[in-house]
C-alpha cells in the first residue's frame, strides 16, 4: 500500500515519540537511583552500573528479534507486549533482595521490552510516510530529549518522597503506557488473503503431484536426479523461511556494509561524553546542581535539533545526498568532543554542551532514516535488526572504556579526544565510502541504460532464446513420455 504521509500516521508518530522516548531516555534516568542501591546492598558503584550497561546492551542486542516479531505479528502486538514487560520488570524490581536480581528484573527483562518498544516504531514510521519521512522520523526522535528531561526531575521526586522501591513501582506503571502508545500503530493496508493465489498455489501442488507420479513410473536414473532437485527445493525453502523473517542477504548489499561499519565505529564514542560530562564538570570544581544543569542545556538543544534536522534533510537540496550530511553529523559531533579540553570555566563548558546538544540531536534524527534511504522500506525491517545487534557490543564497550582512560591518566581530556578522534575516523569513512558508492551507483545505471539502448545486446539475448528452444525441441524420444504426461497435465489443469 502506498504511504499516505499523514492522516493516522501523526498519530503513530505521537506513539513512536513515546516508545522512543522511553527506549533512549529511561536507562540514563535510573543513574538517580544507582547511589541508594549501592549502600543498601554494599555494592561498588561499577557493579551498580552495570544495570543501565546491562538495560542498554539489551535493548540494542535483542534487535533481530524484535524484527523476526515484527515480520511475523507486525508492530502493534509487539509495542504492547514489549510496554507489559517493561512494567512487569520495574515492579519486579521493587522486590529484589540482590544486585543479581536487579540484573535480570532491570538489565534483561526491562532492557528488553524496550527493544520491542525501538525497532517496530521506527519501522511503521516507513510504513507511514515516504516524501515526509525525514520530518516524521526528526518528530519521533525529539522523544528521547522530552522524555529525558521530563524523567529526570520526575525521578527525583519520586526518590525524595518513596525511596527506590516505591519510585520502581511507580516507574513500572508509568511504562505502561506504551501499551496504550502501540495500540496506536494500525496497521497499513491490513487485507486477507486473496483467493486466487490460493487456487495457483494448489494448483502448482496437484501439478507437482501430477509430475511426481508420471516420473517415479521412469527409469531409477531419472528418478534419481528427481530426487536430488527435490532435495535442492527442501534446502532453499528452508532459506526461504529464514530470510522471511530476517534477511542475511543485507550483508551483500553495498550501503548496508558501509552503514554498519561506519555506525560500529561511531558508537564507541557516541555515549562515554553524556555519561562523563557531569563528572567531568565536578571534576573542574563546579557545584553539583550546575553539573547537573549541563545535561538540561544538552537536552533542550537536542529537542529543537531533531525535527529542525528532519526539516532541513527533507528538503529537495539534501535529500537526493543524505548519507553526506549524516557523515557531517558526524564528524561535526565529534570535533566538538576534541574542542571539549580547552573549556575549563563553567561558560565555556555551557558552550560546548549547546554545541554537543546540537550535534548529537543532527546524528540521532538521521540515524534511521539513512539506513531506510539504503536499503529500502521493504527491507528496513531485517536491517535494522541486523544493525542493533551489531552495535550493542560498541555501545557495551564505549563508556568502559573511557572509564579506563581516565583511571589510568587522571584526567577526562583524554576521554573526550578518544571519543572525538572515533567519531571524526567514522564520520571520515562514511563520507568517503559514500562518495565511493554512489559513483558505483551511477555507473552501473549507466551500463544498464547502455545495454537496454544497444540493439545487438538485445538481438544476441533473442537468438540465444532461439537457439536455446530449438535444443529442447531437438532432444531424444526417450523423454517424449515425460512431455506428454506433463502435456496431459496442462490439460487437465486448463479444463478445471
Amino acid at each position: 500500500p502506498v504511504p499516505p504521509d499523514g492522516g493516522w500516521g501523526w498519530m503513530v508518530v505521537f506513539g513512536a515519540f513515546v516508545s522512543i522516548g522511553f527506549a533512549y531516555a529511561f536507562p540514563k534516568g535510573l543513574a538517580i537511583f544507582f547511589k541508594e542501591i549501592q549502600d543498601f546492598f554494599g555494592t561498588s558503584y561499577s557493579e551498580v552500573a552495570w544495570i543501565s550497561s546491562i538495560m542498554l546492551a539489551t535493548t540494542y542486542g535483542a534487535g533481530p528479534i524484535s524484527s523476526i516479531l515484527v515480520n511475523r505479528y507486525g508492530s502493534r502486538p509487539v509495542v504492547m507486549f514489549g510496554g507489559l514487560l517493561c512494567g512487569v520488570g520495574m515492579i519486579s524490581a521493587a522486590f529484589c533482595t540482590s544486585i543479581l536480581q536487579l540484573y535480570i528484573c532491570v538489565g534483561f527483562i526491562t532492557g528488553f521490552g524496550l527493544a520491542l518498544n525501538l525497532q517496530p516504531s521506527v519501522i511503521i514510521i516507513g510504513k507511514y510516510f515516504l516524501k515526509r519521512r525525514p520530518i516524521a522520523n526528526g518528530l519521533a526522535m525529539a522523544g528521547s530529549p522530552v522524555m529525558l528531561c521530563t524523567l529526570a526531575p520526575l525521578n527525583q521526586f519520586l526518590f525524595d518522597n518513596f525511596g527506590w522501591r516505591g519510585s520502581f513501582l511507580i516507574l513500572g506503571a508509568i511504562l505502561l503506557n506504551c501499551c496504550v502508545a502501540g495500540a496506536l500503530f494500525r496497521p497499513i493496508g491490513a487485507g486477507t488473503a486473496s483467493v486466487k493465489p490460493q487456487v495457483t498455489e494448489e494448483g502448482k501442488d496437484a501439478l507437482k503431484e501430477k509430475i511426481t507420479e508420471g516420473v517415479m513410473e521412469m527409469s531409477s536414473p531419472t528418478n534419481d536426479c528427481m530426487e536430488n532437485k527435490t532435495e535442492e527445493e527442501g534446502g532453499k525453502d528452508c532459506c526461504e523461511k529464514i530470510n522471511k523473517y530476517l534477511d542475511f542477504s543485507l550483508f551483500k548489499h553495498r550501503g548496508f556494509l558501509i552503514y554498519l561499519i561506519g555506525n560500529v565505529l561511531m558508537f564507541l564514542g557516541f555515549f562515554a561524553p553524556i555519561v562523563f560530562l557531569a563528572p567531568y564538570a565536578k571534576h573542574t570544581g563546579i557545584d553539583e546542581y550546575s553539573a547537573a544543569f549541563l545535561l538540561s542545556i544538552l537536552a533542550i538543544v537536542d529537542m529543537v535539533a531533531r525535527p529542525a534536522t528532519g526539516i532541513i534533510a527533507n528538503s529537495k537540496w539534501v535529500r537526493p545526498r543524505i548519507q553526506y550530511f549524516f557523515s557531517f553529523a558526524i564528524a561535526f559531533n565529534g570535533t566538538c568532543h576534541l574542542l571539549c579540553p580547552l573549556a575549563s570555566s563553567y561558560t565555556g563548558l555551557i558552550v560546548y554542551s549547546s554545541f554537543y546538544g546540537l550535534a548529537f540531536g543532527m546524528v540521532c534524527a538521521m540515524l534511521f532514516e539513512t539506513l531506510m534511504d539504503l536499503v529500502g522500506a521493504a527491507r528496513f525491517t531485517s536491517a535494522v535488526g541486523l544493525v542493533t545487534i551489531a552495535e550493542c557490543c560498541t555501545i557495551l564497550l564505549g563508556p568502559p572504556i573511557g572509564g579506563t582512560l581516565i583511571d589510568t591518566f587522571g584526567d577526562y581530556k583524554y576521554m573526550f579526544i578518544k571519543c572525538g578522534a572515533v567519531m571524526v575516523l567514522a564520520g571520515a569513512f562514511l563520507f568517503i565510502m559514500n562518495y565511493y558508492n554512489y559513483r558505483i551507483l551511477a555507473k552501473e545505471e549507466k551500463e544498464r541504460k547502455t545495454k537496454e539502448e544497444d540493439p545487438k545486446s538485445v538481438r544476441t539475448e533473442n537468438e540465444g532464446r532461439n537457439s536455446w528452444s530449438k535444443d529442447i525441441t531437438q532432444v531424444g524420444p526417450e523423454l517424449e513420455p515425460l512431455r506428454e504426461e506433463q502435456g496431459g497435465v496442462k490439460k487437465e489443469m486448463n479444463g478445471t
